[in-house]
């Protein structure tokens, strides 16, 4: 089946998750260093009930290295209002290479499931800082995390 007349095959593609077993994930810190009930995979287990909670301080962050090229296009969040980060700043690069700011995003200090469209870029690593924390202590507490874009 052909796309609509006036649309790419590429924009015919649906976004798909890109965060899967074999993404090596990293953060900044776990609350109380309690991976069990706290830790990062939390983020990508699709359970309302868990979350990663980061320790205090001031720019928390998240990295996401995958397995195979990827072209992110949506990132969506879901925090806890009140530890939630009023600017995160997403970087990214291809294996080897330094890191580069792709965009930055203004998410809203709520528990509602954000979703951002971003600059579409091929890359193997990204890099999700949350800077300007809502909590005074600077926790950052992320229900879900979502990478969605094309596999290349």
């Amino acid at each position: 089946m052909s796309p609509p007349l006036g649309v790419s095959p590429q924009a015919a593609m649906p976004l798909q998750p890109l965060v899967c077993a074999d993404t090596t994930t990293r953060v900044s810190s776990v609350l109380n260093r309690d991976v069990k009930q706290f830790g990062k995979q939390h983020m990508f287990d699709a359970s309302e009930e868990t979350c990663w909670n980061s320790d205090q301080g001031t720019c928390q962050w998240v990295t996401l290295d995958f397995p195979r090229p990827v072209k992110v296009s949506q990132l969506q969040v879901q925090f806890q209002g009140g530890f939630s980060s009023r600017l995160c700043t997403l970087e990214g690069c291809r294996a080897g290479e330094e890191l580069v700011k792709i965009s930055e995003l203004y998410p809203q200090d709520s528990h509602a499931m954000q979703r951002f469209q971003v600059e579409e870029k091929v890359l193997d690593r990204l890099k999700i800082t949350f800077e300007n924390s809502t909590d005074f202590f600077g926790r950052i507490v992320v229900y879900h995390l979502g990478v969605l874009g094309e596999r290349l």
